[in-house]
């Protein structure tokens, strides 16, 4: 029976952490095959699109042509006519008539393309030209942004339950290292170190059993029939915690004993995940200078690996061009050389979000208890007190 008790639970066990990563895994793969369908669809239209060198190229050629002829040697005295007519010719310029279609819109161009429209980054430096690729682009925006907030928040409970265990760790760490030095400093005697360890699990939030609280009591010595008590109490919680595992097992028997019962139980669990989605980031609470910190930590990583294949930027240029990301405000300003390659933070730009959009949510927190504080010290200020007219 304990032979084959243990595959079984194994395998029960298996389809707990399956049923249980399902939602997150979901999600994901659903936002990779949503970008790679619009990769496709934008590179096939886009990238496909006839360029017709139309009239007015030739006549952008022309007055190009004019202004450099007109140069002349002092141009001192016409510099800032000079630089009025070559702004002005710019900015009639097309960027197809210098790029070609294929070379902007490959696959990788494209997948860069479908990430800064469901990122709401946006940078500007690739758009839509064609008139279906610009509805096809409102239409993919609809449904891509809602999917990536999805997204988001899914990793976002992920991320508070890492933040708030890590930091509720740290607490505890921190609280025995002061009931140490606390219990460092007492006397030596039986009695006194009793009561140390007993307010030391009381500080780190550890409960306490039933023996150490009657050892604490100074009477237990003199009486041992006390202690009697106690085994004999300790022996029943300890029976009854094993009839409700044998009860529990009983259970999980009957559900496997029967596939449409267990495939129910399953298929509402898995329900329940995901009606938990965004309930612990509602409940995360660590320190704003934590989240400011751990940004600042996040971002300077990519700061230092950007450069690498970036020549042009410095670490300086990478850090703005990574918080210009990671916050969707997106310039256009920084533009990559080798976009295909931070295809490949994908996963850093959609991490660094959920981080930067915690710490908003922090933030916006602590404004609205902030104001809440304001308003009800108001509040209090202009009440006026009661007056007391006499009977």
């Amino acid at each position: 029976m304990a032979s084959t008790s243990q595959p079984l639970r194994g395998k029960r066990a298996c389809k707990k952490i399956f049923w249980a990563v399902f939602p997150h895994a979901c999600f994901i793969l659903s936002l990779v095959i949503y970008a790679f369908l619009g990769a496709l669809m934008f590179s096939h239209i886009e990238g496909n699109r006839k360029v017709n060198l139309s009239e007015e190229y030739r006549k952008f050629l022309q007055n190009l042509w004019y202004i450099s002829r007109n140069l002349s040697d002092n141009m001192t005295e016409n510099e800032e006519t000079f630089k009025e007519e070559i702004h002005d010719l710019l900015n009639t310029a097309e960027q197809d008539w210098f790029v070609s279609p294929k070379d902007k819109w490959s696959f990788f161009g494209s997948l860069f393309f479908c990430c800064t429209v469901f990122t709401t980054v946006g940078y500007g430096n690739t758009y839509p030209v064609t008139r279906i690729g610009k509805y096809l682009c409102m239409l993919y925006a609809l449904f891509g942004i809602p999917l990536m907030f999805l997204v988001l928040t899914d990793m976002g409970d992920i991320l508070a339950t890492v933040l708030s265990k890590s930091y509720n760790e740290f607490r505890k760490l921190q609280s025995k290292i002061l009931a140490s030095k606390l219990c460092s400093g007492s006397t030596s005697n039986n009695g006194d170190e009793l009561k140390s360890r007993a307010q030391s699990k009381v500080v780190i939030n550890e409960p306490l059993t039933i023996m150490d609280v009657l050892k604490i009591q100074p009477g237990v010595k003199r009486k041992p029939i006390k202690y009697r008590n106690a085994e004999i109490f300790e022996m029943l919680i300890a029976r009854e915690n094993e009839h409700t595992k044998l009860t529990r097992g009983k259970s999980i028997e009957r559900w496997s004993s029967c596939p449409e019962l267990a495939r129910g139980k399953t298929m509402s669990r898995v329900i329940e995940n995901f009606d938990k989605i965004g309930k612990q980031l509602e409940k995360l609470d660590v320190p704003i200078a934590l989240m400011v910190l751990v940004i600042f930590v996040y971002i300077s990583c990519a700061a230092a690996i950007l450069p690498n294949w970036e020549t042009r930027l410095d670490f300086q240029e990478a850090f703005y061009f990574c918080f210009i990301t990671l916050t969707t405000i997106g310039f256009g300003d920084t533009q990559l050389e080798h976009p295909k390659f931070f295809l490949f933070f994908s996963l850093y730009i959609i991490i660094g979000m959920e981080i930067v959009f915690i710490a908003f949510k922090l933030g916006q927190d602590r404004l609205i208890g902030l104001y809440k504080k304001v308003i009800s010290f108001c509040g209090e200020k202009k009440v006026p007190p009661k007056k007391v007219y006499p009977k």
